[in-house]
């Protein structure tokens, strides 16, 4: 039955009005008379007796298909990595938003959209990179603005992700930090969080919601495929234990390539000893292969003794390049032929040296917003092509 609603200023100005209601043989026309007691009087007529406006015609009301409104996914970036947002933003096709982000004198942190999200599926792009606790903060005020400006879905697409390392309790009265910041994320109103290289994959359970899984691996195996390294003479090596599975898939897709383990003891935070060598490297070109370089202390040192035990030339790749002091004079002291990283965390040019070797995870981060947003079209072997758990 249509639903009519008018008010009695309408119906005094009228002094009538009337509706229909579908029956077995056509449409029942309803004339009510508003009467000056207030009463209502109601006549029923057929079709025989009157004729239908057209506005009150039910067919006026079908629904009229509507063009798929192609702008409804957004893509916004925080401070933390411009260059990365305009890049994934360029592969996509899209602008970037418009967004006002700044800082009061006291430190607070101001987020304003510039344009309109209602309705829309909303992708903050964000690594909480150093300084981790400003980038972190940023991200959540961009997440409540998104939130409370009506946008359909928000996504936190964050390439690094901060704090990931405290992800267990090693020693009495330690806190897990992951967890705490995944919290933080969720409660801030984020439906689903696309990350990158995550340090262990047991953060992923820390969130409520969805998370998207992106490996950079495919980035760099791409960039040493082009390099002329013969499969005999190469070794992957994992700089400790905790990455042997991160190091025997990246062999895996190196033609099975074999694979060598760094025995490290840590006595305290960026503070490592190597031990010995599980493995042979003996003139070999040995692939060191890392989440992240955060003092360079572990790979430099495990570059140290591949050398000692033979290895021809050292690489060292990894996705996330944090160098923190002392990372850079490290890592360009000869130990390495090459350092492989990827852009999800911005390198200053102060920090450039020549081994130095960037690659972009742009257009990677791009695809997987884009089979996101279109519910992993293409399959899942497709979608797994890309390393996205």
């Amino acid at each position: 039955m249509a639903s009519l609603a008018f008010s009695s200023a309408n119906l005094a100005a009228t002094n009538k009005f009337s509706s229909a209601i579908p029956a077995r043989n056509g449409l029942i026309s309803c004339r009510v008379n508003f009467k000056e007691n207030g009463r209502l009087n109601t006549q029923i007529l057929t079709n025989e007796q009157e004729t239908m406006p057209n506005f009150l015609n039910l067919n006026q009301f079908e629904r009229i298909p509507t063009k798929k409104d192609d702008n409804r996914l957004r893509i916004f970036s925080g401070t933390a990595n411009p260059l990365l947002s305009e890049e994934v933003a360029c592969y996509m096709g899209l602008d970037l938003g418009k967004i006002d982000i700044k800082r009061f004198a006291d430190g607070e942190i101001y987020v304003q959209l510039r344009e309109s999200v209602r309705g829309c599926d909303v992708y903050l792009v964000q690594p909480t990179c150093p300084p981790a606790n400003e980038n972190l903060m940023e991200l959540l005020i961009m997440i409540d603005a998104c939130r409370r400006a009506s946008a359909k879905t928000i996504t936190a697409v964050i390439p690094y992700f901060g704090y990931a390392r405290a992800d267990r309790k090693t020693q009495g009265r330690e806190s897990i930090a992951a967890k705490l910041v995944a919290n933080l994320i969720t409660e801030a109103g984020a439906d689903r969080v696309l990350a990158c290289d995550l340090h262990s994959g047991q953060s992923m359970g820390y969130f409520d919601i969805p998370v998207d899984h992106v490996h950079g691996q495919p980035v760099i195996l791409d960039y040493l495929a082009s390099k002329t390294i013969k499969t005999d003479d190469l070794v992957v090596v994992s700089p400790d234990v905790g990455g042997v599975a991160r190091a025997r898939a990246f062999a895996k897709k190196l033609s099975d390539a074999p694979l060598a383990i760094v025995d490290k003891r840590r006595h305290g935070h960026n503070v490592a000893e190597v031990m010995n060598l599980i493995g042979d490297v003996k003139g070999k070109v040995a692939v060191m292969v890392d989440d992240m370089i955060d003092t360079a202390g572990t790979i430099s040192k495990g570059a140290a003794l591949l050398h000692h035990e033979g290895a021809r030339e050292v690489y060292a790749c990894c996705t996330h390049a944090v160098f923190s002091p002392p990372a850079i004079e490290r890592l360009s002291s000869g130990l390495f032929q090459e350092v492989i990283i990827t852009n999800t965390v911005p390198v200053s040019e102060k920090n450039y040296f020549p081994q130095l070797t960037v690659l972009s995870v742009a257009n990677l981060l791009g695809e997987s917003i884009w089979r996101v947003h279109d519910d992993y079209s293409g399959g899942y072997e497709h979608f797994s092509g890309l390393g996205i758990d």
